[in-house]
């Protein structure tokens, strides 16, 4: 028996979590932070809906926070297991979560401070920097394709998802008995034709599917012109009126893809920026271990780094290490693009930024990631006039701007195509890191493709029992038939006395076996 409970990233995108218990085994795949309305925020604090000490192992799809942003908690909460993930996502956590760690430190001594003046109780970070670096030495690599038996009973395989460096979509074979059966975890499906990265590998066969569903009502806007067009004509126009460019960007791939594409207008003179500012430790980390994984890049980026020692390193290009670096780039008030995280403008240097530049009528802000619900980046995408950022009101003046294309998801027809790639149809599909009606219309779409198929919306904390598929049942059938056949040969062969044509036999069976 199979036992998958849903806790996260159900009826909301974030917060990734998911608990699979077998008769012997207890283990996760992801364990992500919570991230949006303080609502879904609450859910970082407070206990684990399971005893973290029981827990075996932890499967990681990628090192997106909310994949991977509360692993430092089950650490500290009593986790001694392995943490399985590629390469490239081990070295991104590795500087992803201390940089949470030191975020939410500072978070709380901000709040503190606060606290203390106003006589409430003092707050602790969930974790902290150093709580996240000592739960890295845990982790183990898996590379892509290469199968693995985690236990006896449990053979995983990750597949490139192509989303984010490293990403990968999650095959898991389980044995219970006779019983086999084969579960896939999409993790984040990318978007075709992302920079740098290779595009999702399709995946051929599974019982139980647990897919994503971000984009599940929608398609990426198509336009008369492609994204280094658009790219360029914004930065054209901002820069000319005067003001500053910022761009929130995710630290992890879109900075990432942004200098890719900078790099390429630059060479082919299509802009010519005075400053370009990365402006986010994390960022120019994550860069450096970009360039250090060109194993991991498609054809046209390694094409690149043939000419190039990185093919996102180009001339005028700062990196801003420290808070020192940082400040100074606000006194710049003009021909500056300014690259920051977080990406939904929830945490991070952003907001130093944007309250710098977004009362401000020349300065642009530009939007090229997802804003979930609640962020600080949807509301001001959303078109709110005023904003709280460090306790101040600030006007939003700025030219509010959207670059579609950017997406390192895949959109409905991407996700669609995805799930088709299966020999035939799956026994259940469950639909999550989804909200609004993302994750019913994706349901919908698959009633109507697979009628044969349980399509679900798992709730928060639900729980599903997963049986043996026909097919499995059939395949067992076959088996005790086989059986019983070889137990009547070997019986005639005994009473026959064909003892050595019968070790033959036995000792060819036994090297198949």
């Amino acid at each position: 028996m199979l036992k998958l409970k849903f806790l996260g990233a159900s009826g909301f995108v974030t917060g990734s979590c998911f608990l699979l218990e077998t008769n012997d085994t207890k283990f996760l795949v992801d364990c992500g932070m919570f991230q949006g309305p303080k609502s879904i925020k609450e859910l970082n604090y407070g206990d684990f809906p399971f005893n973290p000490s029981e827990i075996d192992f932890l499967l990681l799809t990628h090192a997106h926070i909310d994949h991977s942003g509360l692993i430092p908690k089950l650490y500290k909460k009593g986790f001694s297991g392995s943490t399985y993930c590629t390469a490239a996502t081990h070295q991104l956590a590795s500087i992803m979560l201390p940089d949470s760690g030191y975020i939410q430190e500072m978070e709380v001594e901000r709040k503190n401070r606060k606290a203390i003046r106003a006589g409430k109780p003092l707050l602790e970070p969930i974790y902290t920097a150093a709580d996240a670096l000592n739960c890295i030495k845990y982790f183990q690599n898996i590379e892509y394709n290469q199968e693995v038996n985690i236990t006896p009973k449990i053979r995983i395989r990750f597949q490139d998802a192509g989303h984010i460096l490293g990403s990968s979509t999650i095959e898991i074979w389980i044995q219970e008995g006779m019983k086999n059966l084969k579960i896939v975890f999409s993790g984040d499906i990318g978007n075709l034709d992302q920079p740098i990265i290779n595009d999702p590998t399709y995946i051929a066969d599974a019982d139980y599917v647990v897919m994503e569903s971000t984009y599940g009502d929608r398609l990426h806007a198509k336009t008369t012109t492609n994204k280094l067009e658009q790219l360029s004509t914004i930065i054209n126009d901002s820069l000319s009126r005067g003001g500053n460019l910022i761009i929130p960007a995710f630290a992890i791939e879109r900075t990432q893809d942004l200098l890719y594409n900078l790099n390429k207008l630059i060479q082919s003179k299509e802009i010519s920026p005075e400053h370009i500012f990365i402006d986010s430790p994390l960022a120019i980390q994550a860069t450096e271990i970009f360039c250090q994984n060109p194993s991991y890049y498609d054809e046209e980026a390694k094409e690149l780094a043939k000419n190039q020692s990185c093919p996102l390193i180009m001339p005028g290009l700062n990196f801003a290490r420290t808070a020192e670096e940082s400040m100074e780039i606000n006194k710049i008030k003009s021909g500056a693009i300014i690259i920051s995280a977080s990406g939904m403008c929830d945490a991070g240097r952003i907001k130093h930024h944007l309250k710098h530049n977004l009362w401000r009528h020349e300065s642009t802000i530009l939007f090229t990631g997802y804003q979930a619900m609640g962020t600080l980046g949807r509301r001001i995408l959303d078109g709110e006039k005023k904003v709280r950022i460090h306790g101040e009101e600030i006007a939003v003046n700025a030219q509010i701007k959207k670059l579609e294309g950017y997406s390192a998801h895949a959109d409905q027809a991407g996700l669609l195509k995805w799930i088709s790639s299966l020999n035939k149809p799956p026994k259940k599909i469950f639909i999550t890191h989804g909200e609004g009606d993302s994750p019913k219309e994706l349901a919908n779409l698959l009633r109507d493709k697979y009628p044969q198929t349980d399509v679900y919306i798992p709730e928060l904390y639900q729980e599903f029992v997963l049986d043996l598929p026909a097919k499995i049942e059939a395949d067992l059938s076959r088996y005790n038939f086989i059986h019983k056949k070889l137990d009547e040969f070997i019986a005639r062969q005994i009473e026959k006395g064909n003892v050595n044509y019968l070790n033959q036999v036995l000792a060819k069976i036994e090297h198949l076996i």
